[in-house]
């Protein structure tokens, strides 16, 4: 009996090895048994290269301009934090100040502004002494008689110009209002202005959709017709639309599309915006609305009647002499 069960009991180890060994054959990796992963502390990962470029500065910015009529101002904006911001006159010089934590700035401009036009910029010095120019330009115009409100114009290459105070705030119906007609590099025509928040603007030229946008959050609003806009005098319509699809507001107005090779802008030419006449001009540039004649004369070529002048034209604007400017 004890030999039977040791027998029985040989042979169960050995039916065991016979599976143990057969597991080993089928589970093993192949090849040569590979050496054990080292350790994080034994290999460390490489850290990434730290990049030599320093991430691009956003150049300075304006938000707020108010001249008054004696052409004292104050001017704020934005900038790099730590950074100099400096206000520029054309290439001048007129002021600087330091840009807070916050990333903003303000100036104040105690020495008046001269009459006529002027060109404001900024030039943004860093503390490592890295310069770099605002992508915006405002104008400015002071009239002579320093007894209006001055013209302040917000401009940046390929955008429409954004009116920022002037003794006209163009053309209105209710909330619905076209500010500026403006041209870019390209010949391109384009209109700006406000309407309530949110809300679609529909612009249209002898009845032809010339296109449509929608307000930000702010009530702006710009639009951009394409050089395809033939040059010409067109009944111009500017609606304002609800969420649902109905008209709320609307604009008519005359308005003539300048023919893009006339368009060299500058000195001595001035885009008509709505609401202007040839008297606002005048006394807007010269001081005097009763000089509307020198540029009445001037452009007899494109004004048949001096009580008539249309949105978009560009008119050429000589000194009071009668030479251009």
């Amino acid at each position: 009996m004890t030999a039977t069960r040791s027998f029985i009991i040989a042979t169960a180890l050995l039916v065991g090895a016979v599976v143990a060994a057969a597991a080993y054959v089928v589970t093993r990796p192949n090849g040569e048994p590979q050496p054990a992963s080292q350790t994080l502390s034994e290999s460390p990962l490489a850290p990434a290269p730290a990049s030599d470029e320093a991430p691009a500065l956003a150049p300075p910015s304006f938000d707020v301009v108010r001249v008054d009529p004696r052409g004292t101002a104050v001017i704020a904006g934005r900038g790099a934090p730590g950074s100099n911001v400096i206000l520029l006159a054309g290439e001048d010089e007129i002021a600087h100040a330091d840009v807070d934590n916050a990333g903003e700035w303000v100036m104040i401009i105690e020495t008046p502004l001269p009459t006529g036009t002027v060109e404001l910029s900024l030039l943004m010095r860093t503390a490592s002494g890295q310069e770099i120019r605002s992508d915006q330009v405002v104008v400015v115009s002071v009239p002579q008689s320093r007894a209006e409100t001055p013209l302040v114009v917000l401009g940046r290459p390929g955008e429409a110009s954004r009116i920022l105070q002037g003794p006209f705030d163009g053309v209105a119906m209710g909330p619905l209002v076209l500010e500026t007609v403006d041209y870019d590099e390209s010949g391109s025509v384009i209109f700006s202005g406000r309407a309530e928040a949110g809300s679609r603007v529909r612009v249209f030229a002898n009845d032809q959709l010339v296109g449509e946008t929608l307000s930000d959050n702010n009530g702006r609003w710009s639009l951009k017709a394409g050089t395809s806009f033939a040059p010409g005098v067109y009944n111009l319509q500017v609606d304002m639309l609800n969420s649902e699809g109905q008209v709320t507001a609307v604009i008519v107005l005359p308005f003539e599309r300048a023919n893009p090779r006339d368009l060299q802008l500058g000195q001595g030419r001035v885009v008509v915006q709505p609401g202007n006449s040839l008297w606002r001009i005048a006394r807007r540039l010269y001081g005097e609305g009763f000089q509307y004649t020198v540029i009445y004369e001037a452009n007899r070529d494109q004004i048949r009647d001096p009580n008539l002048i249309y949105p978009g034209q560009v008119l050429s604007a000589p000194g009071e002499g009668g030479e251009d400017n």
